[in-house]
């Protein structure tokens, strides 16, 4: 079935029972009143022309929907207006006849967005409300009814109308949130390129460092030790000093290695508490479009430098995993310094992974060697679909 050119107008359950609710509600006040004011055959008039109507107003509306036409609505209109003008005629107005006129206010709104044409309608409608009554009762007194009954219209309309426009304001949010899901998204996947470029980066300026600087004194030791061996015999002494320059030139290369594998080495902890390492790394998950949060439980204490250095590195592995793998919206890590012991746990609310004791990545495996030398013990916990929960616990 080709789409509504009216997205706007329900043709769903619940406006078909709306609108038989109303005429049926304006029926039962009209045909069960007493003394009962109609003949058989008006009755039977009156209950076929409301089954007609009811059946145009819920089934045939999908068929003029289908036409993609504003005249097939005006026609539509037309109809159901005629329709309501015999009935009310036939029903001299008894009770509250009138009801059945509202649902086609309301479908006017819905189907017709533009000014006029729904303003057409609706006159339309109160047009069909108004000769009936002035043909049976006069239209002098007609003209105070159909003053009540533009009141009904304007309420229909003013309520159909913040009913269009709270659907549409959600829609609109909706919308946005999908959009926002996918700029969340794209930030995090933006983060990993982000920090998988500077890990390249990094890597080619040590390769930069080692060809430098070790390259720089290898190859004059090289030449140094070329020149000795060239020069032994005809001059041993120059062969001798030839020699220590290029123990000392390897010396000074060994310095310069050792330098660079410290540097290399260095801890993100050596200078300050584990907890505010660990809330630095909170904070990067943070400005990678993730929210994280960390829970320090316990009193903090200082535990020796290996076990520091084993839960700050079991963290950034954790958390790397997190923003590589989970496709999270939410990650928590929590730092619970007990009795005996310090315990650490990643918990994310991510795609999870299959029942596994071991950890599955050499990243992790690392983390349990870790712990392992140092006594501690490491567990994870994960299904698919309820997220991923990593436990590093270390003998305080």
């Amino acid at each position: 079935m080709r789409a509504s050119p009216h997205p706007n107008l329900q043709l769903g359950r619940a406006g078909d029972w709306a609108f038989i609710l109303t005429v049926a509600a304006g029926y039962v006040s009209t045909l069960f009143i007493r003394p009962f004011p109609y003949s058989p055959a008006e009755f039977i008039t009156l209950l076929a022309l409301g089954a007609l109507y009811v059946t145009i107003g819920t089934v045939g509306i999908r068929l003029f929907d289908r036409l993609h036409s504003r005249p097939a609505w005006l026609l539509y209109f037309a109809i159901e207006i005629a329709l309501a003008m015999v009935m009310l005629f036939l029903g001299a107005f008894g009770g509250s006849l009138w009801l059945i006129t509202l649902p086609l206010v309301s479908q006017s709104v819905l189907a017709l967005p533009r000014p006029w044409t729904m303003v057409v309608s609706a006159a339309a409608v109160v047009f069909g409300f108004t000769v009936p009554l002035g043909l049976l009762a006069g239209w002098a007194s007609a003209l105070p009814s159909t003053i009540f009954f533009l009141t009904g219209v304007f309420f229909v309309v003013i309520f159909t109308q913040i009913a269009l426009h709270e659907r549409q304001a959600r829609g609109e949010v909706e919308r946005l949130a999908a959009e926002l899901a996918q700029a969340n998204e794209k930030l995090r996947q933006h983060a990993v390129q982000a920090e998988e470029l500077a890990t390249a980066k990094e890597r080619n300026r040590l390769a930069r460092e080692i060809h430098d600087s070790l390259g720089h004194y290898l190859t004059v030791i090289n030449v140094q030790l070329e020149a000795a061996r060239a020069i032994h015999d005809e001059d041993p002494e120059k062969s001798l000093e030839a020699i220590h320059k290029a123990q000392s030139l390897a010396r000074e290369g060994l310095a310069d290695v050792r330098r660079s594998i410290a540097a290399l080495r260095a801890s993100p902890i050596d200078e300050r508490p584990l907890p505010e390492a660990l809330e630095a790394l909170v904070e990067e998950c943070r400005a990678a479009g993730l929210f994280a949060a960390l829970a320090v439980s316990g009193s903090p204490r200082r535990i020796s430098a290996q076990a520091e250095r084993a839960l700050y590195r079991a963290a950034q592995e954790g958390l790397t995993n997190v923003r590589k793998h989970a496709r999270a919206s939410r990650c928590d890590v929590q730092l619970d310094y007990g009795g005996s012991s310090v315990r650490l746990i990643i918990q994310d609310n991510g795609v999870g992974a299959g029942e596994n004791t071991e950890p599955p990545g050499f990243g992790l495996l690392g983390v349990q060697e870790r712990a392992e030398l140092l006594g501690g013990r490491v567990s994870i916990a994960s299904m698919p679909g309820l997220g991923f929960r990593l436990m590093v616990e270390l003998p305080a």
